[in-house]
C-alpha cells in the first residue's frame, strides 16, 4: 500500500492536465467550423496564460496552507466547469475566452499542487530523480492524452465540438475516485512524516498566506544561473512542436491538418514520456550536465524546423523536441525539489511552473514579429542561438565549485 500511495492523486492531476491541453489540436476546427479569426484564436491562448499565471502565483500557498488534496480537488471540479463553458459556448468569443480562463487556473493549480503531492507521496519509496519523474510523466501523460483523444475525435468523431469535452468530463468523474481515497499532505517539520499534517491542520491563518521563497543561502544564485535559464524551454519545446510545426506545412496536409497537429502533439508528449525515465541514467553520464544537453536538443529541434522541408522534417523536429521537453522538464523539478523546503516547496513549484509556461508564448512571440516581414527561419535561428546562450549560462553555472552556500540538487528533506 505504502509503495502505491502516489497513484490514488495521480489521475485527477492526469484530468487537469488533459483537460488544459485538448484545447490546442481544437485550434483548427474552431477556425473551420465557427470561422474564428487567428486574432481571436490567439486570443483564446491569452486568456489560458492570464488564467495560469496567476493560478500558478496562488496555487503555491494555498496549497502550503491548506493541503496538496484539496487544492487538486479544486483543480478538477474547475477542469470540468472549463469544458462545460467550452462545450455549450463554443460559438461565442466571449465564452470561449472564459472556459479558457478558468482552464488556466485549473492546470495551474494541478501542476503546483499535484505535482508537489505527488513528490511528497513517493518519499518513503523513491530517490529525489523518481519523485520528480513521477510528477512530470503524469502531467505529461495528461497532456498527451487529452491531445491525442480529443484530436482524433475532432478529425473523425461525431459533434466534435462537444465530444471531446464530454469524454474529459467523464473522465474526471471518474479521477474523483480515488482522489477521495488519496491521503492528504502539507507542510511539516522537518523528519517528520510528509503524509501526516501537524495537529490541528496545516500552519495558522496568515503563515501561508503570501509567497515563502526562502531558500537556503546560496539557493538563489542556484536557481538563477540553472532553473531560470533552462525553465522557459520547457514548454517552448512542445509550443513549437505543435503550433508552428504545423502551420509551416499547413497548405501540404489539406484535410488532414487536424490529424496531422494533433499527431504532432502526441509524438512531442510521447516522446518526452519516453525520455524521462532515463533522464537519472543521462544525469550520470553527463556528471549532472543533461540540462545542458537539453537545451542543445532543443536548438537542433529549431534549426531542423528552419530549414524544413515537409511534414517528415516537422515530424522529425517535434521527436527531438520531445526530447528536450523531457530531459528538462525532469531536470528542473529536480533542482526546485531540492532548493525548497517543505513548508514552501508548493509556492516554489509555482514559480517555477510560471517560468516555464513561458515558452507557451513563443508561437505569439514570433507570428508578431513575422508580421513585421522578418521569416520564420530567421527567427527560428535567433531562437536557437538563445536556447544555445541559456545552455552556455547553465553549464558555467554547473562548473563552478562546489560551495556550502549553494543549493545542492542532492538536498534532500
Amino acid at each position: 500500500m505504502t509503495k502505491a500511495i502516489w497513484r490514488f492523486a495521480a489521475p485527477a492531476v492526469l484530468m487537469a492536465a488533459w483537460g488544459g491541453n485538448h484545447f490546442s489540436p481544437l485550434l483548427l476546427l474552431y477556425r473551420r467550423v465557427d470561422g474564428y479569426s487567428t486574432v481571436e484564436v490567439n486570443l483564446f491562448f491569452a486568456f489560458y496564460i492570464l488564467g495560469l499565471i496567476p493560478g500558478f502565483l496562488v496555487a503555491g500557498p494555498l496549497a502550503d496552507r491548506y493541503g496538496r488534496r484539496r487544492t487538486v480537488a479544486v483543480a478538477l471540479g474547475l477542469g470540468v466547469l472549463g469544458s462545460v463553458i467550452l462545450m455549450a459556448g463554443h460559438a461565442s468569443v466571449l465564452w470561449m475566452c472564459a472556459g479558457r480562463l478558468v482552464c488556466g487556473v485549473s492546470v495551474a493549480a494541478a501542476m503546483v499542487a499535484g505535482t508537489t503531492w505527488i513528490k511528497e507521496l513517493s518519499e518513503h519509496d523513491a530517490d529525489p530523480p523518481t519523485r520528480a519523474r513521477r510528477a512530470s510523466l503524469t502531467l505529461t501523460a495528461g497532456f498527451g492524452l487529452g491531445a491525442g483523444v480529443s484530436g482524433a475525435l475532432a478529425q473523425w468523431g461525431p459533434a466534435p465540438t462537444i465530444l471531446p469535452y464530454a469524454v474529459q468530463i467523464a473522465l474526471s468523474a471518474v479521477a474523483a475516485v480515488p482522489l477521495a481515497r488519496a491521503l492528504p499532505t502539507g507542510p511539516h517539520p522537518v523528519g517528520s512524516s510528509p503524509i501526516a499534517s501537524p495537529p490541528g491542520g496545516l500552519l495558522p491563518p496568515g503563515k501561508q498566506s503570501r509567497l515563502d521563497l526562502r531558500l537556503p543561502p546560496g539557493g538563489w544564485r542556484r536557481f538563477a544561473g540553472v532553473v531560470l535559464p533552462m525553465a522557459p524551454w520547457v514548454f517552448g519545446a512542445p509550443a513549437l512542436a505543435f503550433v508552428i510545426g504545423p502551420s509551416l506545412v499547413a497548405d501540404r496536409t489539406g484535410d488532414l491538418r487536424i490529424a496531422f497537429a494533433t499527431l504532432l502533439a502526441v509524438l512531442t508528449l510521447l516522446t518526452g514520456a519516453g525520455v524521462q525515465p532515463l533522464v537519472p541514467r543521462l544525469a550520470r553520464l553527463l556528471k549532472g550536465r543533461q540540462g545542458v544537453a537539453g537545451l542543445g536538443v532543443f536548438a537542433l529541434a529549431t534549426a531542423l524546423l528552419a530549414v524544413e522541408t515537409g511534414p517528415l522534417a516537422v515530424v522529425g523536429a517535434a521527436l527531438l523536441f520531445g526530447i528536450a521537453y523531457g530531459v528538462t522538464i525532469v531536470s528542473g523539478l529536480v533542482e526546485v525539489q531540492a532548493l525548497a523546503s517543505p513548508r514552501n516547496l508548493a509556492a516554489l513549484t509555482g514559480v517555477y511552473w510560471s517560468i516555464t509556461y513561458v515558452g507557451f508564448a513563443f508561437p505569439v512571440v514570433l507570428a508578431a514579429i513575422a508580421g513585421t516581414g522578418v521569416s520564420y527561419p530567421v527567427l527560428l535561428a535567433v531562437l536557437a542561438a538563445l536556447s544555445l546562450a541559456c545552455a552556455a549560462v547553465v553549464l558555467a553555472t554547473l562548473r563552478r565549485p562546489p560551495d556550502l552556500r549553494d543549493g545542492h540538487p542532492d538536498r534532500q528533506d
